[in-house]
């Protein structure tokens, strides 16, 4: 079976070297855990290393990592009306834009004798979510007259959807938004989340920070690598997770198929390029199993191809045996998908250090 095994002791020291680096700026880190699946030893490993919120996408994964004893304040990154009840029973703090969720949300917090927490997330241009500021003070007019719901911050979200940088212009108008809500309602905002790992290059631009104090970081944590360029950041280990897979097969073979070309099982007409006779490896990992584009191959294999069992490696003819392994590192996107598959076990490899 293919599995991931997994350096805690490298995610602990990830999100310990942030905490330590943006502590001192007055920024708080929320630790993503939505690309792992909500694995409770890595939310543990985040807290660990200093993180003071874990933030994820999926009530499913908050409620997998409160079963295991995981104690923080949970985020969740994605509110959706139908669930509502849920929300408010197993979250902390919800991200909104939609007023007809958050009086879902007071009906349900009420029902539970609860105050639920919000963070208001403002459209700032990457077009994901995010209520347009133009209509931001008429929205919190709106919120602050539901019962049992209490705005703690605003926050935005860039770089995901359109690809749109996080800069010191969408950074300050973000800043002003805040004073200006504060000013007009009289309320404090306790958090001004300024985005994700791609805020990294931004933070360290040297530009005024202003009221940004806090971000969301899951890539920088997991895989060491800020999110605009690819990175890799100064300090911190990239290779925390590593994908193995089995050589099932390992012959030499001509570089081109023969026969008549047709679509591939995926709808595709692939064509090949002629390099002679070349020892060809495949593995038991397949498009059913990880984001095959989402792999970076060790040492000198290219991936030629993938089905859905299958992924096609030259070995730069290498004779790898049967039953032999090949380890790969992850993108995101690679990390996502394997971390979801249920094909794929996943190991710890250590522990705390």
């Amino acid at each position: 079976m293919p599995r991931i095994e997994i350096a805690l002791s490298k995610i602990r020291h990830n999100a310990q070297l942030l905490s330590e680096h943006y502590g001192p700026k007055g920024i708080s880190l929320m630790g993503v855990s939505k690309a792992t699946l909500g694995n409770p030893d890595i939310a543990k490993a985040m807290i660990e290393g200093g993180v003071s919120f874990i933030a994820d996408s999926r009530i499913e994964n908050i409620q997998r990592m409160k079963s295991a004893g995981i104690t923080t304040q949970f985020v969740l990154l994605r509110t959706a009306l139908s669930q509502a009840e849920m929300v408010v029973r197993n979250v902390d703090i919800s991200l909104n834009t939609e007023l007809e969720t958050i009086k879902q949300l007071s009906h349900y917090a009420k029902m539970h004798d609860t105050l639920h927490q919000i963070i208001i997330m403002v459209e700032l241009g990457d077009l994901r979510e995010g209520v347009l500021p133009c209509d931001l003070s008429q929205f919190i007019k709106a919120v602050l007259d539901l019962p049992h719901i209490k705005i703690i911050g605003i926050g935005c979200n860039l770089a995901c959807y359109g690809g749109i940088r996080p800069d010191n212009k969408n950074m300050s108008n973000l800043s002003k938004l805040a004073d200006s809500i504060e000013k007009e309602f009289q309320i404090n905002l306790e958090i001004v989340s300024g985005g994700n790992s791609a805020n990294y290059e931004w933070s360290e631009s040297g530009k005024k920070l202003g009221r940004i104090n806090n971000l969301r970081l899951g890539e920088l944590i997991l895989l060491g690598c800020e999110t605009i360029n690819r990175k890799a950041v100064p300090g911190l280990n990239l290779s925390a997770f590593n994908l193995i897979a089995e050589v099932i097969e390992s012959k030499e073979k001509p570089s081109l198929p023969w026969g008549e070309v047709c679509q591939n099982a995926f709808g595709k007409v692939i064509i090949f390029q002629d390099r002679g006779i070349r020892r060809r490896v495949v593995i038991a990992l397949g498009r059913q199993d990880v984001l095959v584009s989402g792999l970076i191959p060790d040492k000198d294999l290219e991936i030629l191809g993938s089905s859905s069992d299958h992924i096609i490696l030259d070995s730069n003819n290498y004779d790898y045996q049967i039953g032999s392994e090949v380890k790969f590192k992850l993108d995101y996107g690679g990390l996502l998908s394997a971390m979801t598959s249920p094909f794929i076990a996943k190991q710890m490899v250590d522990n705390y250090l």
